[in-house]
């Protein structure tokens, strides 16, 4: 972490240092060749010198996105600078095809005006190294822009396009999917443009074409993928329900007997039957597996609590609890209890077991 804005940390990966010493080695041939009388600390220090400035770039196209999201009551929790570029990552509830698009946009138009002020403070200067590092940086967010504008995941303007299909089908789960597909169409056309175009000129790609060209290709198919997989995890969490996935319990006292538990279980047309403190807390349920295993004989002198499994303090969850408030409840509490008793206005119901929660997400996944 180097820094904070809008609230958020500024994280500068590892990985942005394997970037910047590409680029430089990239970069310090042009600058060999605009500026010829430079030695070589000289040479290569223009070309990281014109590196932090197209990273700087990359993080103002972030801020843009983090203060826009911010704007439209989205929480930002980090500003990541990495060997891809960067990233920004915030959530909320209030997101609409509006905001989404409004957030993704403003990155790239931001690239652009960058682009546009170092043009002019190009044209303002005679053409000399400060120049050209000014030249290279307006076609360098002129790429930046323009390529992040390309419509597919996970691109900018993937979520731009996401938006507009989100509008229209009223369904942003689809709308990723289209989204993600487009962005993988992207990444196919990006490998065959790069490796095709010289092949069709009679030549062959250089190993350095086909390296970048690869790893641009997979980062592009492999967000998409990502991209979609997330929104199908969003969907599925979505449909958590609590009153829909616990099963029915019956409930008895403490002092109550297995017999007194198997006959609340069978008034009550349940499978499970959870024990009850004198405040009407949940304390504990029958385990089925040790109840089995006393004899029916024995059944009216058998303490419930002889065949229960403990539930600790808060192993507790509301029946309308739903979506990522059911799936933060689960996480709560499931490193202490893998059981949950159901609460339906102040009286237990049932039993949310995590077993069936996380069941009820896998298939979607």
């Amino acid at each position: 972490m180097i820094g904070h804005a809008a609230g958020a940390p500024i994280i500068l990966a590892p990985s942005w240092l394997i970037a910047a010493v590409v680029l430089t080695v990239f970069f310090a041939p042009t600058v060999r060749r605009l500026a010829p009388v430079l030695g070589d600390v000289a040479t290569y220090t223009v070309a990281l010198v014109f590196v932090v400035l197209l990273f700087v770039s990359v993080f103002l196209h972030e801020l843009a996105h983090g203060l826009v999201a911010r704007a439209h009551g989205l929480r930002v929790h980090e500003f990541a600078i990495t060997l891809w570029g960067g990233h920004t990552s915030f959530a909320g509830t209030g997101a609409t095809p509006r905001s989404s698009a409004l957030i993704a946009v403003v990155g790239p138009l931001t690239n652009l005006a960058l682009a546009a002020l170092a043009w002019v403070a190009a044209q303002a200067l005679p053409m000399g190294l400060v120049g050209a590092v000014l030249y290279a940086a307006a076609f360098a967010n002129v790429f930046v822009g323009v390529f992040n504008l390309v419509p597919g995941l996970p691109l900018d303007g993937g979520r731009v396009l996401e938006a507009v299909v989100w509008r229209a089908l009223e369904d942003r789960h689809r709308a990723t999917v289209v989204a993600g597909w487009a962005g993988r169409v992207v990444a196919v056309a990006v490998v065959v443009w790069a490796l095709g175009r010289p092949l069709l000129d009679g030549g062959r790609p250089s190993l350095f074409t086909v390296l970048w060209t690869v790893l641009v290709g997979g980062f592009l198919w492999n967000g998409a993928t990502q991209a979609m997989t997330g929104s199908s995890a969003q969907r599925a969490v979505e449909g958590l329900s609590a009153a829909r996935l616990a099963r029915p319990a019956a409930v008895v006292p403490t002092t109550a007997t297995l017999a007194d538990a198997q006959r609340a279980a069978q008034a009550a047309g349940a499978g499970h039957v959870v024990v009850l403190d004198d405040h009407g807390r949940p304390v504990a349920y029958v385990d089925p597996a040790a109840a089995g295993a006393v004899p029916s004989a024995s059944y009216p002198v058998t303490p419930v609590l002889g065949v229960c499994v403990p539930l600790p303090p808060g192993a507790v969850v509301d029946a309308a609890a739903t979506g990522a408030v059911l799936a933060h409840e689960v996480n709560r509490v499931a490193p202490s209890s893998p059981v949950m008793a159901l609460v339906d206005a102040g009286r237990v119901t049932g039993l949310l077991f995590t077993r069936d929660v996380v069941a009820a997400l896998r298939p979607r996944t």
